[in-house]
């Protein structure tokens, strides 16, 4: 049973949206966005640049292996609105 605005590319929209907030949350931490590290930057303005660069690595490299396991396994995005049938 194919889900209500479901498209034929065979891509779910809940799935592709979960997929587009990831990424762009990603954009807005890693250059050239960075949006939310300039926010950090300028509250901490003691704190160097780099240094904030440097604390949000290993966030960004978590979100990137979460993004390869929700395109790998749709599934697990799926699972809860699939309850909701």
């Amino acid at each position: 049973m194919e889900r209500k605005g479901s498209k034929g590319l065979g891509y779910d929209p809940i799935w592709f949206g979960v997929i587009v907030v990831l990424v762009v949350e990603m954009a807005m931490v890693t250059p050239p966005v960075g949006m939310n590290v300039w926010v950090v930057s300028g509250i901490a303005k003691d704190v160097p640049m780099e240094v904030i660069f440097k604390g949000i690595v290993p966030f960004v490299l978590v979100e990137i292996v979460f993004v390869i396991l929700l395109i790998a396994f749709p599934e697990i995005v799926l699972f809860l609105p699939e309850l909701m049938k």
